[in-house]
């Protein structure tokens, strides 16, 4: 789901764009990404020192017009500020973002360091494209913004466990801002009115879809509920009155959306051809829909019948007569595990995987244990499907990135919803750890906040494919030493990837409609009533072009891994490439390539 520019940087604060398993997502665009780490100043290479000043620039300027998105980093002189949601103070922003960047291009020009260059090359590649999301949106669009969630984001960042408890009380300055109680504030719901009321006068501009609208409204207590549980949670004092009156320009808020802007909604759902091209660029795919989608569903036909084989093995063990994927899988559902056990499962599930990735020699694990939680309602409404929540990457003061369980989704209207049954059985738990947590994403950001790379290329050459790359490419590194049943459910979660990169594409085309979608992803893929229709509303509305990134970097890095292999024969060592590839960075397919083709490769025929 696009934002406008103005919320980019607090609905990012709070989550990875992975939305891994259940499909992130992710929430953060690439273009508008939350800051990473600076390496120890004693391990910096003189480069790495003289990119990161270049870089810090335009950080500065993006954290002063954000600052919610400073808070998630770490930054606690940004913690009583909010985001002046006013289309005044982005044209300040465009404007102090644009003369840094043409300062950076004459810089460019004569600098002689290759890897400083790239680098710049990084910025303005990536701010270009941001720039021409912007102006696009603002020419064409009339934007949903949930204020809720909005507000939820910004609040969330600083009520955390993680979190010093000295900086929590800023939060209650933070929602007297939101409320407009602080002299010199207005009500943020109100701004976000005006920002939506510009867009409307303006001529010729396409509105939401209604499902869009509807759904994303509905879920709006969930947040508001959220805030109140998270100020009495901390035991906060004096957050009580700005709260309330926030409470109900909130509800004022929706109203108006319903009253003004849902009469005006569009039926259909799918994004003009260059909107969705813009979004395929942000999140990394550099191929055409026709031509990713192709290579998908021969994907999908090859998975599906590795899963008909392993299905007959894992039927013979139980003793079953039903043979098709589809029964075994649901027999295997069938056996959920609930409440209280759900976290110790996984946790032991966890260490069942650490001993294998030590045993099989697969990557090298950090010395401290990864963190896996349970959410709650308003981050599920937030976030409804199990993810990794970075950790503060700028200014990181111990805070480690976390594996978030959600177990339901919100209904459209706030009420009870169906169940998922999708990740809490035994045979799943192999591939989803293996992807959000080890030696998935919790281990590709951990790995950054250990050696440091670039701010250049740990954030501003980000992008969704290599992030989720890397997630499925950990769960195909796994597979071959779990039980016959977790492979199985490996394959099954392989093929969900290859229907996203296909059905996403198709949906937008026009080819497939949402209710088609929906039977594939329920009848085939195999997933619960829940997944299934959070994932149409991924392709429809919430991010669309985002579930394609992971088919696309999985066989990127699969095909990179070949080759390297090729290159190397008896010397190729996986834990090296493994270790290799974690200490670039959130690097893009071809950037990595790159690196492995020139460093890696050569380092290792020596």
């Amino acid at each position: 789901m696009r934002r406008t520019p103005v919320l980019l940087m607090i609905l990012a604060s709070g989550l990875l764009a992975a939305n891994s398993a259940g499909g992130a997502q992710t929430p953060a665009a690439p273009a508008s990404p939350a800051p990473a780490p600076a390496p120890a100043a004693a391990a910096q290479p003189a480069w790495v020192a003289r990119s990161n000043e270049y870089t810090q620039m335009l950080l500065d300027v993006q954290l002063k017009h954000s600052p919610e998105g400073g808070s998630r980093q770490g930054l606690a002189k940004y913690d009583p500020l909010i985001t002046d949601a006013t289309r005044a103070d982005e044209i300040v922003q465009r404007k102090e973002l644009e003369d840094i960047l043409a300062n950076l291009k004459k810089i460019e020009a004569k600098e002689k360091n290759k890897d400083v260059r790239e680098d710049l090359e990084i910025l303005q590649k990536t701010f270009n494209l941001q720039f021409r999301q912007d102006d696009y949106q603002l020419a064409h669009k009339v934007q949903f913004i949930d204020a809720s969630q909005a507000v939820f984001g910004g609040l969330r960042t600083l009520l955390d466990d993680q979190v010093p408890a000295e900086r929590r009380p800023a939060a209650v300055i933070r929602l007297r801002k939101y409320a407009g109680v602080e002299p010199g504030f207005k009500p943020f719901a109100d701004v976000l009115k005006q920002r939506v009321m510009e867009q409307m006068a303006k001529p010729g501009v396409v509105y939401p879809s209604a499902v869009e609208m509807e759904t994303e409204l509905g879920r709006d207590k969930n947040y508001v509920d959220g805030i109140g549980q998270l100020f009495r949670k901390y035991k906060l004092t004096g957050w009580e009155e700005p709260f309330a009156k926030l409470q109900q320009q909130l509800a004022e808020y929706d109203t108006w959306i319903r009253a003004t802007v849902m009469p005006k909604a569009r039926s259909d759902f799918r994004l003009a051809p260059e909107e969705y091209a813009l979004s395929l660029e942000s999140y990394g795919v550099d191929l055409p829909p026709a031509q990713l989608a192709e290579m998908a569903h021969k994907a999908y036909t090859d998975d599906q019948a590795e899963m008909t084989t392993l299905a007959a093995q894992v039927a013979k063990e139980h003793g079953w007569k039903l043979t098709d994927y589809r029964d075994v899988i649901h027999e295997l559902k069938k056996t959920q595990i609930t409440g209280d056990a759900i976290l110790p499962f996984y946790k032991a599930r966890l260490k069942a995987i650490e001993d294998i990735i030590v045993a099989k020699n697969l990557v090298t694990l950090p010395a401290r244990p990864a963190i896996i939680r349970l959410a709650t309602a308003a981050e599920t409404a937030q976030q409804p499907a199990p993810h990794m929540s970075a950790p503060a990457l700028l200014h990181n003061t111990g805070q480690k990135g976390e594996f978030v369980l959600p177990l339901n989704i919100p209904s459209a209207t706030g009420g009870e919803a169906d169940k998922y049954d999708d990740f809490t059985f035994d045979a799943v738990a192999w591939t989803l750890t293996a992807h959000e947590a080890r030696p998935g994403h919790e281990l590709q950001f951990d790995s950054i906040l250990e050696h440091g790379v670039s701010l250049a290329r740990a954030l501003y050459a980000f992008n969704s494919t290599n992030v989720e790359g890397w997630g499925l490419y950990s769960e195909w590194v796994m597979q071959p030493y779990e039980p016959v049943d977790g492979q199985l459910l490996t394959l099954q979660l392989r093929l969900l990837r290859d229907a996203r990169a296909f059905l996403d594409s198709e949906l937008q085309a026009g080819k497939v409609t949402p209710e088609q979608a929906d039977k594939v992803l329920e009848n085939d893929v195999v997933l619960s009533h829940a997944f299934a229709t959070e994932e149409v509303e991924r392709f429809t509305f919430r991010s669309p072009g985002q579930a394609n990134s992971y088919f696309y970097g999985y066989t990127k890095l699969l095909q990179l891994r070949k080759d390297t292999e090729a290159a190397l024969g008896p010397k190729f060592d996986q834990k090296k490439f493994h270790d290799f590839l974690l200490a670039q960075g959130l690097l893009p397919p071809d950037l990595m390539r790159k690196a492995v083709m020139e460093e890696f490769v050569p380092s290792q025929k020596k």
